[in-house]
């Protein structure tokens, strides 16, 4: 078997070389991009479930602090929102500032994937261009040569002409595939980020309403002291 591949190699000519360059560089970038984002997707996971728990009990400061420590891409995003709350500001102004986080992480995120289309598309191109160049030299050779030859040769020289296609599209189909798989788990984290950022800002708006409702409660309870305190004082007779 590695015997007939060396040889479809060989006789596809010039232009398998540049397609085998193309799908190497094509499967270095898939696994780089595929090692990333599931460490990635693992260490967002991890410190969110860290920061969740802390958020809750309204630890702001220890959440603030892991979240500029962790470096990740959630805890930065995240990090975003609690530095706006540190400053008194309302959930609009967390929200904006968690969507700028989460605009900000997303080109690593994006990074290099769209290469993957690019490089699937030059291989079948050059795979195209290979076979019509190999078109072309065989009908000028089949034009100078002895009428007898003229159908075999022409049958041989299309056919090592049509091995740049098919390496071509032995290079871009997988790369195809490989490029919608990285496209799918890059959304997916995204839309971790979205759900992440909703539920931080759920726990938000609970907390400013447990203390927005506090306060009314204790200003009855003073008002109703102040009026029950004259209702106590002793009248005075006069002398």
């Amino acid at each position: 078997m590695i015997d007939t591949a060396v040889r479809f190699f060989q006789e596809g000519g010039f232009f398998m070389f540049p397609i085998a360059i193309v799908l190497i560089v094509g499967l270095i970038v898939a696994i780089e991009r595929y090692v990333y984002l599931s460490a990635q997707k693992i260490i967002n996971r991890r410190d969110f479930n860290r920061l969740h728990p802390m958020i809750a009990k309204r630890d702001f400061k220890g959440a603030l602090n892991y979240a500029q420590e962790s470096g990740s891409a959630m805890s930065e995003m995240i990090g975003f929102g609690l530095q706006r709350l540190a400053r008194r500001q309302g959930r609009e102004d967390i929200e904006y500032a968690m969507e700028e986080g989460l605009l900000d992480v997303m080109p690593r995120l994006e990074k290099r994937t769209q290469y993957l289309a690019t490089l699937a598309n030059i291989a079948t191109l050059l795979g195209l261009l290979g076979t019509i160049i190999g078109l072309i030299a065989a009908f000028t050779a089949v034009a100078a040569a002895d009428p007898a030859q003229k159908a075999s040769l022409l049958s041989q020289s299309i056919s090592v002409a049509m091995n740049t296609t098919a390496f071509g599209l032995m290079s871009a189909i997988p790369i195809l595939l490989i490029h919608s798989v990285l496209q799918t788990k890059t959304n997916e984290i995204v839309d971790s980020f979205e759900m992440a950022g909703i539920k931080v800002l759920n726990l938000l708006s609970d907390g400013s309403g447990s203390r927005s409702g506090a306060a009314p409660t204790g200003q009855a309870a003073s008002s109703s002291a102040s009026a029950a305190a004259p209702a106590s004082t002793p009248a005075r007779t006069p002398a």
